[in-house]
């Protein structure tokens, strides 16, 4: 087996079993973007999981910031299992797209939003496979998916897609409360970077970037994350 082909099988192993490790063997970890996202298209090869989605951001100083998000990591509903850390939650308040049909790369960005089927407000929840993620290089961090552990699907957003999407206040009432502002300017930026990069099939989540950082949400603890006027999540993490 060749260098990606053991690194990804590291990855893939990590992910079965739900495992935070150490780093991989020096030689195993990727160099730059292509070998990471090499590394990144073998895991799922390997895995064998279907992908229900995508998180994106638009590339800023050399990183390419996108990975697959796996159907079996999508949740819904009042509970949400999570690998905690340190004992906390940690999630990231973000908008995400559901795609109606599917596209190809080099579709107009007019296509790319006229595809969309809905919006939904979204957490994502945050996990990387190695127990010190702060010392990995950024191509480690881009093989291992951008920290994401899953992602909880939301309601409908209550809102449509405008210009408020930029910025608007969240909150977790006794927990965090800010101005959020989205880190590429508007949600619609990294949807339709993505589009160009890779193909999207319908039925598929893009969850766009979070507005507010990481978030460290206690568990056991019936949360509201508001989204300014566009509505809210209720839930509770349980650790798992």
């Amino acid at each position: 087996m060749d260098l990606i082909g053991q690194a990804a099988a590291f990855l893939a192993d990590a992910r079965r079993v739900e495992r935070r490790g150490p780093r991989m063997a020096e030689e195993l970890r990727p160099a730059d973007n292509e070998s990471a996202l090499a590394i990144q298209s073998r895991v799922t090869h390997m895995l064998g999981w279907p992908v229900g989605g995508w998180k994106a951001s638009v590339p800023s100083k050399g990183r390419i910031l996108m990975a697959p998000i796996y159907a079996r990591d999508l949740h819904s509903g009042p509970e949400c299992p999570i690998v905690p850390l340190k004992g906390m939650a940690p999630i990231e308040p973000e908008i995400a797209f559901v795609m109606a049909r599917d596209l190809q790369p080099g579709v107009s960005d007019e296509e790319v939003v006229a595809a969309i089927g809905e919006t939904r407000l979204v957490l994502e929840l945050i996990g990387s496979r190695f127990a010190e993620p702060d010392e990995l290089s950024y191509p480690e961090k881009l093989a291992d998916c951008l920290n994401n552990q899953a992602l909880l699907v939301g309601p409908l957003c209550g809102r449509p897609i405008g210009d408020w999407m930029s910025a608007f206040p969240i909150s977790i009432p006794g927990v965090f409360e800010r101005q959020g502002k989205h880190p590429d300017g508007h949600p619609l930026a990294p949807l339709k970077w993505l589009a160009g990069q890779v193909p999207l099939h319908a039925g598929q989540i893009v969850t766009t970037g979070s507005f507010a950082g990481v978030i460290q949400a206690p568990l056991g603890t019936p949360l509201r994350v508001i989204f300014g006027d566009a509505g809210e999540i209720g839930v509770t993490f349980t650790p798992r």
